[in-house]
């Protein structure tokens, strides 16, 4: 029989102890899902940028093996999860977040897709061992988290999906308690949901005729380049997703269309995902469209009324498909079609705090919030680093990033203690944390 004195298993313990802690403190770092906790855009973690020189951070790791594609990564403690385009498929993949090694890969379609912007777009959503994602070809599916083991697939042929222009489906699924959100945009089911486990429908929202805000405006119908968020505006819960034909407010009990605001659609490219505070939607299109601040209350039993409650015109603001990040009631985000020039907005009044500032860098521009900081991301490659100001843009770091390649679209992600930076077939993890 082995006797441990006494000290050394209380030093046992306080491992054990300390491991199982720092596990579940590792947990409220990871980030599963399209913009991580309720889509909101923002990173729980501290003490970040200590370590970040006149050259940026430190490289960790650079991976290859991802496919083509502009999607982001979902990570949950030592994995990370993307899509890509690969010769005969496009497909989700597992990598190895110590090292960069990937460590599976799981078709999603049975060949590459073919569309403008050839690539993948899904962001994996993570629900415990389960992945959920769809495929720029409209294919909704869920993998095994483990192995990639395919555990239900749909087509949104199902529902005669359609998208509002030829760039593929670009959605990112909602996992919501027991289903799953997504946008297959046809005239059986603009948005369903489906049950998690078995992939069978629980709803579908078919769209009435189109009721323009505006005489003159001229709707697309078919699924815009959204993701859908969560709101409990008016007091009734609801999935708010922006389609071809502008923003909807869809029941989440039973699928009902609740309301509609076509003023903030155009018949390009609908792409960023609405943000929410409260009773308040904030919405925003490019191709000089604009954006608007509405206003939910209820109506009648468990309905829902929006009001405008501003309209700024393009030249104003207009976000492409960068992102909007809402800090402490202030709108960070790149402005102008193309140009995607940082600019502060409060949201309650619409009135520019500063901006558009011609920043280092230059095309559209993605962005996350973390540690008191927003971190801008060029279409060049650029990586800004400034405090959240309201006041001014307030530059602390700019630099390069270790490759770059085509459009770098993909959105900035923290987790952690890394940022990771997708671009096309790489992913570079930069050290924002000391270990």
């Amino acid at each position: 029989m082995i006797r441990i004195p006494f000290p050394n298993i209380l030093q046992l313990l306080i491992v054990l102890v300390s491991s199982t802690l720092i596990g579940k403190i590792a947990l409220s770092d990871d980030w599963l899902q399209w913009r991580g906790v309720d889509r909101a855009n923002h990173s729980s973690e501290t003490g970040l940028f200590e370590t970040w020189g006149d050259d940026g951070p430190p490289l960790k790791w650079m991976a290859e093996g991802l496919g083509r594609g502009y999607a982001n990564v979902s990570v949950e403690g030592d994995r990370i999860y993307t899509t890509g385009d690969f010769d005969n498929s496009q497909s989700t993949v597992a990598i190895d977040a110590l090292t960069g090694k990937v460590i599976w890969k799981q078709a999603i379609t049975d060949q590459k897709p073919k569309h403008g912007f050839e690539g993948s777009r899904t962001t994996p959503t993570i629900d415990g061992d389960r992945l959920y994602m769809v495929s720029s070809d409209g294919k909704v599916a869920c993998f095994s988290a483990t192995d990639g083991a395919v555990v239900w697939r749909r087509d949104f042929k199902d529902w005669n999906g359609k998208m509002m222009s030829g760039w593929g489906f670009s959605e990112s699924p909602l996992v919501d308690g027991d289903k799953v959100i997504c946008t297959p945009g046809g005239p059986e089911g603009m948005v369903v949901a489906l049950d998690k486990s078995t992939g069978e429908e629980v709803w579908a929202c078919k769209m009435s005729d189109p009721t323009p805000s505006n005489d003159d405006e001229t709707l697309n119908e078919g699924a815009g380049y959204s993701s859908p968020v969560i709101s409990n505006g008016g007091g009734v819960k609801q999935y708010i997703q922006l389609v071809g034909r502008g923003l909807l407010g869809i029941r989440a009990s039973d699928g009902k269309l609740l309301w509609q605001y076509n003023r903030v659609g155009n018949t390009t490219a609908n792409v960023p995902t609405a943000i929410i505070d409260g009773d308040y939607v904030f919405t925003s299109t490019g191709y000089n469209t604009g954006s608007a601040l509405l206003k939910l209350t209820p109506e009648g039993d468990d309905g829902v009324q929006v009001t405008e409650v501003y309209w700024l015109k393009g030249r104003k603001l207009q976000n492409k498909h960068g992102g909007i990040t809402l800090v402490d009631g202030y709108l960070y985000c790149g402005h102008g079609n193309g140009n995607g020039m940082p600019i502060c907005v409060e949201m309650a009044t619409g009135e520019i705090a500063w901006g558009p500032k011609r920043a280092e860098g230059k095309g559209e521009t993605s962005l996350i919030h973390a540690d008191g900081h927003i971190l801008y991301r060029r279409e060049d490659g650029t990586i800004i680093l400034t405090k959240v100001n309201p006041q001014e843009f307030e530059v602390l770091s700019t630099f390069e990033p270790a490759f770059q390649e085509a459009q770098s679209w993909a959105h900035p992600v923290i987790a952690g203690g890394m940022l990771y930076l997708r671009e096309q077939d790489k992913l570079m993890c930069y050290e924002l944390k000391a270990e």
